[in-house]
């Protein structure tokens, strides 16, 4: 039986479900067709991400801290995705449009319009989506059947932890830390209902 544990990333207020990793996990008509579903997508967020650190750049330019941390974020995503395109290459799978779950949408619309609002909750929804990121891919090195994916997997670990990390040192620096902890809660609980219904199709965030 396939089982999840509770995350070591306290702010998630709830782990993933078991039956998110079966999902992952299950064959399609070929060996662990999902698998290769969940690269694809995950090629998309690694290239999303990025594309997020440099809109915050572009934003907020005058934030020099955030400038800089996320300028080496923004590079490390864009190694990400090509690593992740290696693995799509080397598995012949196309690069393609995937219909998006609704978890980022759901999390975008929780952002306050007006400043500085808007800037506090973009920094802590960016942290919370690399914290679940993080609990995903742990999930999927512990899981994949596939000891040579499982290892990469592993590997990228150690960069969504420091990600998300850097979200929420940066959101601690620019704003008073009981306010920063009181939205990040609240923001909390609304990422983990946004993933109480499984997605049809398998996703990092799904």
């Amino acid at each position: 039986m396939v089982t999840s544990v509770l995350p070591t990333i306290n702010v998630l207020k709830q782990a993933t479900s078991p039956a998110w990793i079966e999902q992952a996990m299950s064959t399609t008509g070929c060996a662990y067709a999902n698998l290769d579903i969940i690269l694809l997508d995950h090629s998309h967020c690694e290239r999303k991400a990025a594309g997020v650190a440099l809109n915050f750049m572009f934003r907020y330019p005058s934030n020099t801290k955030m400038v800089r941390e996320l300028t080496a974020i923004a590079r490390e995503e864009l190694e990400h995705f090509e690593l992740v395109n290696q693995w799509l290459e080397r598995r012949n799978i196309p690069l393609a449009p995937l219909q998006p779950p609704p978890y980022g949408a759901g999390l975008r619309a929780t952002v306050r319009p007006k400043e500085p609002d808007r800037f506090l909750d973009s920094l802590l929804v960016t942290g919370l989506i690399e914290a679940r990121s993080h609990e995903r891919l742990g999930l999927l090195a512990t899981h994949c059947p596939e000891p040579e994916l499982a290892k990469f997997y592993h590997g990228l670990m150690a960069s969504e932890a420091r990600h998300y990390g850097i979200y929420w040192v940066l959101a601690a620096t620019y704003f008073n830390r009981e306010i920063v902890m009181q939205r990040l809660d609240e923001l909390a609980i609304i990422e983990s209902e946004l993933l109480a219904t499984l997605h049809p199709e398998p996703r990092i965030h799904s």
